[in-house]
């Protein structure tokens, strides 16, 4: 223990990019986009489709737009300071605002993790037949082995690409089964709000822009072309992060949107809602027949993990920047950050009773945390002193504080609806 607390009072650990080397050679952007089809993803899109139709599909247009913003913002921070989000909060930010907001990130992280621990857990339950304590435990651990022996690097790209071809499977399906379009596009630009979908709103938010990816963003995007030096570095950096980050998200947004409309079309036309994730193994079914629960199994627990790492490393670059020091899988304050976020995320599924709840309300507790990440992103981006000649010009500030805004609003509503 004493070890432990000397090396957390150490701040010259070099920056080692271990197991996000793997993002020199597949787009930063595409860690989005697995955090796009992840099981709190899942969930989230089901309920949605299953319970209101068409009708929430605007959500995953909003939150697209917002990622994209906020995504590219946040890459800017990482590429043009060489510090990841909460290594330029403690830089930079005023004690009383960046380490609180760092602290709650924590809290974030966790709760990602406890969703896709969850995910992995029910995919080994319908595989195996398996527990889900049980099979959280062994999740966690897999996860774990994994990111500390860097073997997850060497498994990335067929992860990536298995869960993807899932995920554009339901793209694919949307030609094979009855979709009311005309509403189903009205639906994915006009918002309504249908009573008591607030909960779910808020959940398909959070699951969409996480915030702990917006820190693992900025972290991942400096192992690129980390040879160029100077202002060529940082004008190929952008140009490359853009084109990235644009195609990953509208990938992101077609797979969110397609799950939305098979649930609706599959679940909601015939007046059946989704309360586990077992059952929405049927919407792949036209394209995958008998076959569709084991694939759709296989799918989720690979989406599981490979989440699961990712939020990980997010819990690492976090914690450790709170010590001004990179995300570095050997070194002990990553160490800490991840086995605190895996860690407090597998107890606290020992005490859930409903899974597929615990997903949805997972995902919602993001949303609640979002602002303040906002704020603290387009505040350091907005600044000079941070930013020098690239900072945020005045109306892309206006832009990014009214998205904070927005879902600052959104949870203040579902406070009120929730105590009335």
């Amino acid at each position: 223990m004493k070890n432990i607390l000397k090396e957390l009072r150490r701040k010259d650990h070099p920056r080692v990019l271990g197991g996000l080397d793997i993002f020199k050679f597949i787009g930063p952007g595409l860690l989005v986009t697995v955090g796009f089809i992840d099981p709190g993803n899942w969930a989230s899109n089901f309920a949605a489709g299953s319970d209101y139709g068409y009708a929430l599909l605007w959500v995953v247009t909003l939150s697209t737009i917002m990622l994209i913003a906020l995504q590219h913002n946040v890459a800017h921070l990482g590429i043009v300071t060489g510090l990841c989000l909460s290594e330029a909060a403690i830089k930079y930010a005023p004690k009383w605002i960046g380490r609180p907001i760092i602290l709650s990130a924590i809290l974030a992280s966790i709760s990602t993790s406890l969703a896709e621990i969850l995910g992995g857990a029910i995919a080994l339950q319908m595989l195996f037949g398996i527990s889900i304590p049980t099979g959280s435990i062994l999740t966690t651990v897999a996860v774990l082995i994994m990111l500390f022996t860097n073997s997850y690097k060497k498994m990335e790209r067929a992860i990536i690409g298995f869960v993807s071809m899932i995920g554009l499977s339901f793209v694919y399906e949307l030609f094979l089964v009855d979709i009311h379009w005309p509403a189903a596009i009205e639906g994915a630009f006009v918002p309504t709000v249908p009573q008591g979908s607030l909960l779910i709103i808020m959940s398909v938010l959070g699951a969409v822009v996480m915030p702990h990816n917006l820190f693992l963003h900025s972290e991942i995007v400096q192992s690129r072309e980390i040879y160029l030096e100077g202002d060529e570095r940082i004008r190929h950096m952008l140009k490359y992060e853009f084109i990235d980050t644009l195609f990953s998200m509208i990938v992101g947004w077609a797979i969110n949107s397609a799950m939305i409309l098979l649930a609706a079309s599959t679940f909601f036309s015939h007046g059946q809602h989704v309360e586990e994730l077992s059952q929405a193994q049927a919407m792949l079914q036209p394209l995958l027949g008998n076959n569709a629960a084991n694939i759709f199994a296989i799918a989720l627990l690979l989406a599981g993990i490979s989440s699961t790492i990712t939020s990980g490393m997010a819990a690492g670059s976090i914690f450790s920047g709170l010590f001004g020091e990179s995300y570095n899988a050997k070194d002990t304050h990553s160490i800490v950050g991840i086995i605190l976020s895996l860690g407090i995320a597998l107890l606290m599924i020992f005490f859930i009773g409903d899974p597929f709840k615990g997903l949805i309300i997972s995902q919602m507790f993001l949303s609640v945390q979002l602002p303040f990440t906002i704020f603290l992103q387009v505040g350091l981006t907005s600044s000079k002193r941070v930013m020098g000649k690239y900072a945020n010009s005045k109306l892309n500030m206006i832009f990014l504080y009214s998205l904070a805004g927005i879902v600052t609003l959104l949870n203040i509503w579902l406070l009120i609806e929730s105590i009335s």
